[in-house]
């Protein structure tokens, strides 16, 4: 037993009332009446200049062996020891004397409590932390060092008595004790006073004719930490009702290794002094790491550099990465790409929507202050955005007020990114470059002000800079100066009243059956500019293929589709077939894998249906073996489209693109292509978009032909007066593609 190294072996001595004999000193080495071992160090130390002292390890050993008392020696037993982190010494623990808190007397108190505090993540305070909190030890509130805050404690010289010095005022009650032993009223030290080092030690109280001198040691740092909430308002001698309003804190956060450091300080002396919690909400933020999950170090040569990060990328993108890659109590595998895709999903998205905004509000003069009109009247489209916007208010909020910051910011991402940049903005750009109903052009203006105005205010708390710098251009003069002093985002009455969710139901439809039939476009790779038949769509649901319907003008449109069809079956709209996974069988069935897969292979329409919705089946192999079961996670289930159709799968729903092409629609293609190179060029050439332009052009005949067909719809979209299939002298002229064709335009500004 040795009770003065080890906690076990102290609890011992404890219970069984041993000594506890420490015949170490602190600085590592024997005390005096250790024989031949007195003044050695117990382990091999390495000192600042260089020499290192042999521990008596081995010497002990052959001692023992010598007095015929050791058992028995062996090197087979081999574990860690604690080292320095600094010098990279062995560390020895032994007993000390301290000054304690008697945490344990209320536990019971700081459990209670707990339990009231909203921890993310939530096991963290019932698991960590709880489990520290049940079986909390004394707290060891003394330390033996020269600086730092003095132990206010004050002990009779005989050691019978002691008290606490509870404030300045008490303390100036005091003595101050000269070098030449005479004592003067430490009221009459005023030029020299000093709480600290060594002032306060030549302090002493004169009491029954006894005198207290302060004990030497310090306060642990940590019970300074544990402090601040008060401390910072110099309570209770002054701020008590400023300090009242603010204790408990709201929310506090830090790394996962204060658990048992400050989480714990502030909840122990909060509940002992004020029988309250020190905090009521807290994120426990866990470690950053390199991209390889391994812990950045300067030896390892893997540490990331933040200020370049921040030179290169800013602030708000970096701080966006932390809060959005995941929950800050997650380790982060820190890569520098997941911040360039932040900043071009995100920040780019925000900035190109803002800037598309103030470029047509400030060529029309809109006025934010200006009368919007009631909502209830405006578009379909701009009820559907401020609904979104509204719903996506109330998620924020929701996941804030749990102080939940990654699931708050990510829909704010997909809000921005599907709702607002990919949909509402590229779906209502006619209306803001094009349309002559002020009407309407007024309801767009204001449903996207309002929407860019709401995005700023949420995202402000994670992105303040940006947030600031975007508000202070949408701002109007009577409004707060800052994104920062403006009331944060909240599901309202008024916001409420104006939530829709059966056209939110209806645009997700639509939303869906565009994404997919997009991803059939690039299956086929078939431009979007390239219009197409028409698009087939199948679902069991009624309820969505009605919305689907209802959003059929906004799917054809953005689909570039004539027509958009409801299928009642899935008859004449794909060929369904099922493929065995090898991966999976191959080791099952062997030299029998092919018999089998061939069995699955020409599975028809009804077996196939009865393997979806059992979730297996039994088929007979070739081989003429035994029937076998066959798993519905074991085998490939596809869907091929009819004819010249491409079809897609999400669920249940099955959408088909109509792939053939006539005459007609290649010519629309090659215009939509048309359109595209001159508005290229209109931007190369600096022209404002309001100005109108004259066109002339060469090219093969098919180009020629398709122009003129569609003469009319391309001056609409180009904004031209008058196209000409010929190159006047002088004209500037560029030479484009268009479907392999080589093609000469020149623009010049109409008068």
């Amino acid at each position: 037993m040795a009770p003065a190294f080890g906690q076990d072996d102290f609890d011992m001595a404890k219970l069984h009332n041993l000594p506890v004999v420490n015949p170490v000193s602190p600085g590592g080495k024997f005390l005096e009446g250790i024989g031949e071992f007195t003044g050695r160090p117990v382990k091999t130390f390495t000192y600042q200049d260089g020499h290192s002292e042999e521990g008596v390890d081995k010497d002990v050993v052959i001692a023992l062996k010598k007095s015929g008392k050791i058992y028995k020696s062996t090197n087979d037993y081999v574990h860690s020891y604690p080292h320095c982190w600094r010098t990279d010494n062995p560390v020895i623990y032994f007993a000390r004397e301290s000054w304690f808190i008697n945490s344990p007397s209320y536990k019971d108190r700081m459990v209670v409590h707990n339990n009231t505090i909203n921890w993310q993540p939530p096991e963290i305070g019932s698991g960590r932390f709880g489990n520290w909190l049940a079986d909390v030890k004394e707290w060891s509130l003394s330390r033996d060092r020269y600086w730092g805050t003095p132990l206010p404690i004050w002990v009779r010289e005989d050691g019978q008595e002691k008290f606490a010095v509870g404030s300045i005022a008490e303390l100036k009650e005091g003595l101050y004790e000269k070098e030449d032993g005479t004592r003067v009223p430490v009221a009459e030290m005023a030029d020299e006073f000093d709480v600290h080092r060594p002032f306060v030690d030549k302090i002493v109280f004169e009491k029954g004719g006894h005198t207290y001198r302060r004990t030497p040691e310090i306060i642990d740092v940590w019970f300074d930490s544990g402090a601040m909430p008060f401390a910072q308002f110099h309570y209770p001698f002054e701020n008590k009702d400023l300090f009242e309003k603010s204790f408990p804190a709201d929310f506090i956060c830090e790394g996962v290794d204060q658990t048992r450091g400050w989480f714990y300080t502030l909840h122990n002396i909060a509940t002992v002094l004020f029988d309250k919690p020190a905090f009521k909400n807290i994120i426990v933020n866990d470690l950053i790491l390199d991209k390889n999950g391994q812990k950045m170090s300067k030896s390892k040569g893997n540490v990331v550099q933040p200020f370049e990060i921040i030179d290169q990328y800013g602030v708000d993108p970096l701080r966006w990465y932390f809060a959005t890659v995941n929950n800050p109590w997650i380790p982060k595998r820190f890569d520098e790409k997941g911040i360039q895709e932040v900043y071009k999903k995100f920040f780019d998205t925000l900035l190109n929507t803002y800037n598309f905004f103030a470029m047509y509000a400030n060529i029309d003069g809109f006025d934010p202050q200006s009368e919007a009109p009631a909502v209830e009247r405006r578009p379909e489209m701009d009820r559907w955005i401020l609904s979104r916007l509204y719903t996506i208010v109330g998620v924020v909020n929701t996941e804030m007020d749990r102080y939940d910051i990654t699931d708050a910011a990510r829909p704010m991402v997909e809000f921005l990114l599907d709702d607002v940049s990919n949909w509402y903005v590229r779906l209502n750009r006619r209306r803001f470059w094009k349309s002559e109903d002020s009407a309407d052009k007024q309801a767009a203006y204001h449903t996207l002000y309002e929407v860019l105005m709401s995005v700023v205010k949420l995202m402000a708390p994670i992105a303040p800079f940006v947030a600031d710098g975007i508000y202070q251009n949408l701002r109007s003069d009577v409004m707060a100066e800052s994104v920062h002093l403006t009331d944060y985002p909240v599901l309202d009455e008024a916001r409420q009243s104006h939530q829709d969710a059966a056209l939110e139901a209806k645009m997700a439809a639509a939303q869906l059956v565009v994404r997919m039939a997009r991803s059939l476009r690039e299956e086929t790779r078939i431009k979007v500019r390239q219009p197409l038949p028409e698009i087939l769509v199948y679902s069991p649901d009624k309820g969505q293929i009605d919305n689907i319907l209802l959003m059929k003008s906004i799917i054809r449109e953005e689909l570039n589709v004539k027509d958009v069809t409801a299928r009642e079956s899935l008859a004449g709209l794909v060929e369904r077939e099922v493929k065995a996974n090898f991966k999976v069988l191959g080791p099952r069935f062997g030299k029998r894998m092919k018999s089998v897969a061939a069995a699955i292979q020409n599975l028809d329409e009804a077996g196939i249906s009865t393997l979806e919705k059992a979730g297996k089946i039994s088929v007979e192999p070739e081989d003429g073996g035994p029937a076998e079961e066959i798993l519905i996670s074991e085998v490939e289930l596809r869907d091929r489209g009819i004819g010249e159709l491409a079809v897609t799968r999400r669920h249940a729903l099955v959408v088909g693109l109509v792939t053939a092409i006539s005459p007609e629609l290649a010519q629309e293609g090659l215009a939509r292509e048309f359109i595209n190179r001159i508005q290229n060029l209109r931007k190369e050439s600096g022209l404002d978009i309001t100005d109108r332009i004259r066109i002339f052009y060469g090219g093969p005949a098919d180009l020629m032909a398709a122009v003129n067909t569609l003469d009319g719809y391309i001056r609409g979209e180009t904004l031209a007066m008058e196209i000409r299939a010929e190159l006047p002298a002088g004209l500037a002229v560029s030479e484009v593609q268009i479907e392999e064709m080589a093609v000469r335009i020149g623009i010049e500004k109409a008068g």
